[in-house]
């Protein structure tokens, strides 16, 4: 090699150690998330899934879990949005597993309570596994978490991860100011959260339940109302279903609540189910990496019956995930997140009761629940 080309190759590897860039940090896309390798610190998460009918949406808070664990994500909130009485109670015990117990809960309507109760599993988790959420009333109102959550944080700094119907999502961003900020709830997007990744709709268009079923008007105004300033990326209906994972949860420890989640909504061990929501969250943290690609040219619209279309005007802040790693590859990935086991549940279990009782900004006094189920 001729020393001038020597001496061009030595300079510019040592501008790009100075620069503190690796190999991944060049691949990342400008305005990507990223969790701790990224050199940004942890990505701050507010989850908000429909926990109830679908088993991934265990999977996805899993997942989510493993990539606090890892120093990749930070997990602010988690919302359920459905009328199941169980469900947050269920999350509460997932978090509880995880060696998060106060993590904060929101739901559709603390005042009012729950009105239905169909799932497969969330009962059987939460009678099944440890938790201190006595009840769906004592759930703090999702509504008021998103605003207390987003808040207290720097600006643009949060990522909202939706991995059910938008019905939470709708009424926050139609809140007005309030005790905890006088924004309204669209002013708090804009100035506080800087994604918004939403497992929702079909992609180049198509039907997709979480965004009809059951409540498409909350689609129609979400996604049409979203402030421009803030990135929305959309993980389609296609993305996550030939992604097949859960089978190897029968690894995990048969207190796992996750595991028993899945069990339960097959009625038999190691079954695998599409991994919908898993892939939101894992964009939300790490971004595209090796797993995807991204669409940015035009934007999703959504009718009232909550159906979709890609088009290509307006040009918005929006996207949608396209495949890039194959199959397999992707669902080992998202599958070894999904059982890597607590790495802070000891540390959950010797926390002081008095901590314990300061674990969310609910007005109802909480209690230690543990069933006698196996």
């Amino acid at each position: 090699m001729a020393t001038g080309k020597l001496t061009s190759v030595v300079l510019a590897a040592v501008s790009l150690l100075c620069s503190g860039t690796s190999a991944e940090g060049q691949q990342q896309h400008a305005g990507e998330p990223s969790g701790k390798s990224g050199g940004r610190g942890p990505v701050k998460v507010i989850l908000d899934a429909d926990l109830d009918s679908d088993c991934d949406d265990l999977g996805a808070l899993a997942v989510l879990h493993a990539l606090a664990d890892l120093g990749e994500a930070e997990i602010l909130a988690v919302v359920t949005t459905t009328n199941d009485a169980w469900c947050p109670r269920c999350a509460d015990a997932v978090n509880t597993y995880y060696g998060r117990p106060d993590i904060p809960i929101g739901v559709l309507d603390p005042n009012r309570g729950a009105r239905g109760g169909r799932s497969r599993y969330t009962r059987a988790v939460a009678e099944a596994c440890r938790h201190d959420l006595p009840s769906y009333e004592a759930a703090e109102d999702a509504v008021g978490l998103y605003r207390r959550t987003l808040a207290a944080q720097a600006d643009q700094s949060v990522a909202i991860v939706t991995v059910g119907h938008l019905t939470s999502v709708a009424r926050f961003m139609k809140s007005g100011p309030d005790k905890h900020s006088a924004l309204s709830g669209i002013e708090l997007v804009t100035r506080k959260v800087r994604l918004w990744s939403c497992m929702g709709g079909q992609y180049p268009k198509g039907k997709e339940p979480n965004f009809y079923r059951p409540d498409p008007a909350s689609t129609f105004y979400a996604v049409n109302r979203w402030p421009a300033e803030v990135k929305v990326v959309f993980s389609g209906a296609e993305i996550g279903k030939p992604v097949k994972t859960g089978a190897r949860l029968e690894e995990t420890s048969p207190k796992n609540p996750v595991r028993i989640g899945y069990e339960r909504y097959f009625r038999a061990p190691g079954r695998s189910r599409s991994s919908w929501d898993q892939t939101a969250v894992l964009y939300a943290v790490r971004g595209l990496r090796d797993y995807w690609e991204l669409e940015t040219a035009g934007s999703c619209h959504v009718s009232a019956d909550g159906s979709n279309e890609w088009r290509p005007s307006p040009d918005k802040a929006h996207a949608y995930l396209r495949p890039k790693m194959p199959v397999k590859k992707l669902a080992a990935i998202i599958e070894g997140l999904m059982i890597r086991p607590p790495t802070r549940d000891k540390k959950a279990k010797a926390r002081p009761k008095a901590q314990e009782s300061a674990k969310r900004s609910a007005p109802r006094e909480r209690s230690m629940v543990r069933s006698t189920m196996g």
